[in-house]
C-alpha cells in the first residue's frame, strides 16, 4: 500500500472523528498524517577524515554537492534530499535556541532555513571555508531532483571524526538514534582500526540498520585483500553486515560516458539495491505497521462507544448488566490512570534503579582511566608529553562516556517495553527515546591545564650546581686549611662538583616528583569534573524518559478510559430514548459501524501488509 492510499484512510479515520469531543483521537490521527507527510528515511555517512565520504555522495546522487578537494575538510554535515528545482540552504539557529548538535535538519523548529547558491556551498561546509564554524551554522540542506531520493531517501554527509575514539565521535553518535540507517566509509588502504570497530559496535547498538562501504578501490590494488580482512573483522562484530567496494570516479566516470559496464564495475549498483530494499523498503514497512495501530486504536475506541450505545438500543433489558461491565471497565481503566498503577511503579522504580546503575557505571569507567592515567604518570616524566598525554585521555574519556550514554539509552529502551508489558497485554507501541544523544555532554568541562614541561636551561642546572657545590667547597676548604693548604685547592673543588652533581640530582627527582603529582591532581580534576557534569546530564536525560514514558501511556489510558466513559453515557440515554427516535438511531449507529468496521478490516490489511514484507525480507536476508 502506498502513502498516498495510507493517508486517504487516515483521512477517512478523521471524518468518522469528526470535531467532536474525541479532540484525543483526532490528535493521533494528525500526527500519524503529519509522519506520512513527511516520509524523509535518514541515512548518514560516517567515517574518519578523507576517508571519501563526500565523494560517495556526489557519486550516488551524479552531483558536486560536498566539497572533496585534497586540502578541504568537512566541518559540517549537509543534508541531501529530494526537491524540484536544485536548490541549497543552510541551517541556523534562531535567536532562542542553542546551536544544534550538527546532526538535525530543523524538524523541530529551532533553526531556519536560508537560501544559498549552490556554488557557495563548499565553502560554507568546508574548514577551509569556516574554519571553526565560525558562522555557527547547524548544517546545510541540497535538494536535488534525482530518481535515488524520489522515495525519501535522505542522505547526510557527516563531518569527519579524525579518530574514531575523539570527542567528535560523541556528536556523531548523537545523529545515529535519528537516522534510519548508517554507511560506515573506510577507504582500502588499509584494513579497520580499533577506533572504526569500536565506534561499529556503538552503533549497532543504537541505529537500526548498518552496512560498510570500502571506498577508493580504484587507486589501491590490493583491495580485495583488505576487504577480505575487513570481512573477517565485520563478521566479529555481526554476521550480517553488508560490505560494499566501491569506486567513487568510476562511478561519476560511468555517468559521465553513459556506460552501464563501468557503473557495474564502480560497486555502486549493489548499494542503491540495499538502500532502496533493505532500507527504504523497511521504513516504509515500520511506517505502514506504525499508520495501522494507530487507525485500529483509532477504530477500537470508536467501535466501543458505538456499539454500547447500538445494544443499549436494540436490547434495553439487558442494559443494566451492560452498564455494569462498562462500569467495572471503567474502574479498571482508571486504575490505569493512577500513581498506584503498576506500570507507574514500574516506571518509577526502574528510572531510579537506572540513575543509579548509570552513576555507578560512569565512575566505575573513570576510575579506572585514572588508575591506568596514574600508572603512566609514574613511570616516567609528564612534564615533556603532557600534550600527548592530555589527548590520550581526553579520547579514553570520551570513549567511556560515549559507552555509558549508549548502554543507558538500551536499558531505557528495556525500561519502556517493561512499562508496556505492564499497562496492557494487548501489544502497544512505544515512545521514541533518544537518550543516547551525547553530542554536548563533554561541553560543560574544561580543557586540560598545562603542566610544567620541567625544562632547565644550562644557567639553571649551574645555579643548582653551584648551590650544592658551595658548602662542599667552603667544608673541604676549612678542612685542608689545617695543613696549610689554600680555601679553595684541587680537593675542595672536587669536593664541590661531587656534592654539586648530588644537588641537582637531587633537585630533578624532587621536580620531578612534583610534575607527577600535579599532573595526577589535575587528572583527578579533570574526572571529577567529567563526572559531574556528564552525571548531571544523564540524569536529566533520564528524568526526560520518565516523563516522555509517563505521558505516553498515560495518553493511552486516558483516550481508553475517556472511551468507556462515552459508553457508559451514551448506553444510560440510549435506555432513556423515546422510541420513535430509536429506529431512526439505530439506522444511524449501525451505518456508523459500517464505516468504522471497513476502516479497521483496511488498518488490519495494512498491518498484515507490513508483518508479510517483513517476514520476506527477514527470509531473503536469511
Amino acid at each position: 500500500m502506498t502513502a498516498g492510499q495510507l493517508m486517504k484512510l487516515v483521512e477517512q479515520g478523521l471524518q468518522l472523528v469528526g470535531n467532536g469531543d474525541r479532540s484525543d483521537l483526532r490528535r493521533r490521527l494528525e500526527q500519524a498524517m503529519f509522519r506520512l507527510q513527511d516520509p524523509s528515511i535518514r541515512v548518514i555517512v560516517v567515517g574518519e577524515f578523507k576517508q571519501g565520504k563526500s565523494k560517495l555522495i556526489n557519486a550516488l546522487v551524479n552531483a558536486p554537492v560536498c566539497p572533496v578537494d585534497d586540502d578541504i575538510a568537512t566541518s559540517l554535515p549537509t543534508i541531501v534530499r529530494y526537491g524540484e528545482p536544485a536548490s541549497a540552504a543552510v541551517l541556523v539557529p534562531t535567536s532562542d535556541s542553542p546551536a544544534g548538535n550538527g546532526a538535525g535538519d530543523g524538524g523541530d523548529g529551532s533553526v531556519e532555513r536560508r537560501p544559498v547558491d549552490l556554488q557557495d556551498l563548499p565553502s560554507l561546509v568546508s574548514e577551509q571555508g569556516n574554519p571553526g564554524n565560525a558562522r555557527k551554522l547547524v548544517a546545510a540542506e541540497v535538494c536535488l531532483p534525482r530518481r535515488i531520493l524520489t522515495g525519501g531517501l535522505t542522505v547526510i554527509d557527516s563531518p569527519g571524526v579524525g579518530g574514531m575514539g575523539s570527542t567528535h565521535t560523541l556528536t556523531t553518535l548523537t545523529a545515529l538514534p535519528t537516522a534510519d540507517a548508517m554507511l560506515l566509509v573506510s577507504d582500502s588502504s588499509q584494513e579497520y582500526t580499533e577506533p572504526e570497530l569500536r565506534f561499529l559496535r556503538q552503533a549497532m547498538r543504537i541505529t537500526p540498520s548498518v552496512a560498510a562501504v570500502l571506498s577508493k578501490t580504484d587507486l589501491y590494488p590490493d583491495w580485495r585483500r583488505v576487504e577480505e580482512l575487513d570481512r573477517a573483522h565485520l563478521d566479529q562484530v555481526a554476521p550480517d553486515i553488508p560490505l560494499f567496494p566501491l569506486s567513487a570516479d568510476l562511478r561519476l566516470e560511468a555517468s559521465r560516458l553513459q556506460d552501464s559496464e563501468l557503473n557495474t564495475e564502480s560497486g555502486f549498483p549493489a548499494l542503491v539495491a540495499h538502500l532502496r530494499n533493505d532500507v527504504v523498503g523497511k521504513a516504509q514497512r515500520i511506517q505502514r505497521r506504525s499508520v495501522s495501530q494507530d487507525l485500529l486504536s483509532v477504530t477500537d475506541n470508536l467501535r466501543l462507544s458505538l456499539q454500547s450505545e447500538l445494544e443499549a438500543l436494540e436490547n434495553p433489558a439487558n442494559t443494566p448488566q451492560m452498564l455494569a461491565a462498562l462500569e467495572q471497565a471503567k474502574t479498571e481503566a482508571d486504575d490505569l490512570r493512577k500513581r498506584s498503577a503498576r506500570w507507574q511503579l514500574t516506571l518509577s522504580d526502574g528510572i531510579n534503579d537506572l540513575i543509579a546503575d548509570m552513576e555507578y557505571d560512569l565512575r566505575d569507567r573513570l576510575r579506572r582511566i585514572q588508575r591506568e592515567a596514574e600508572s603512566a604518570i609514574d613511570q616516567g616524566d609528564p612534564g615533556p608529553v603532557w600534550t600527548q598525554f592530555s589527548q590520550w585521555l581526553e579520547e579514553c574519556v570520551a570513549a567511556a562516556v560515549s559507552d555509558t550514554f549508549v548502554w543507558t539509552s538500551e536499558r531505557s529502551q528495556w525500561l519502556a517495553a517493561q512499562v508496556a508489558e505492564h499497562f496492557a497485554a494487548d501489544e502497544v507501541s512505544l515512545p521514541v527515546l533518544h537518550v543516547s544523544d551525547s553530542g554536548d555532554a563533554l561541553d560543560p568541562v574544561d580543557q586540560m591545564p598545562e603542566l610544567d614541561p620541567g625544562r632547565v636551561n644550562p644557567i639553571q642546572k649551574v645555579l643548582i650546581g653551584m648551590r650544592g657545590s658551595y658548602g662542599g667547597v667552603l667544608m673541604f676548604g676549612l678542612l685542608t686549611g689545617i695543613f696549610g693548604m689554600a680555601l679553595i685547592n684541587p680537593l675542595s673543588v672536587g669536593a664541590g662538583l661531587l656534592l654539586g652533581r648530588k644537588a641537582y640530582r637531587e633537585d630533578r627527582e624532587t621536580r620531578l616528583k612534583r610534575r607527577q603529582g600535579e599532573a595526577k591532581a589535575l587528572v583527578r580534576r579533570q574526572l571529577d569534573d567529567v563526572t559531574f557534569q556528564v552525571g548531571k546530564q544523564l540524569k536529566d536525560r533520564l528524568r526526560l524518559v520518565q516523563r516522555t514514558i509517563r505521558d505516553h501511556f498515560t495518553e493511552i489510558a486516558d483516550e481508553y478510559h475517556r472511551s468507556l466513559s462515552d459508553s457508559v453515557a451514551v448506553a444510560q440515554k440510549a435506555a432513556n430514548s423515546y422510541a420513535q427516535e430509536k429506529e431512526g438511531r439505530i439506522r444511524d449507529i449501525k451505518a456508523e459501524l459500517q464505516k468504522v468496521d471497513a476502516l479497521h478490516r483496511a488498518a488490519e490489511a495494512v498491518s498484515a501488509e507490513a508483518a508479510a514484507g517483513g517476514t520476506r525480507t527477514a527470509a531473503g536476508v536469511g
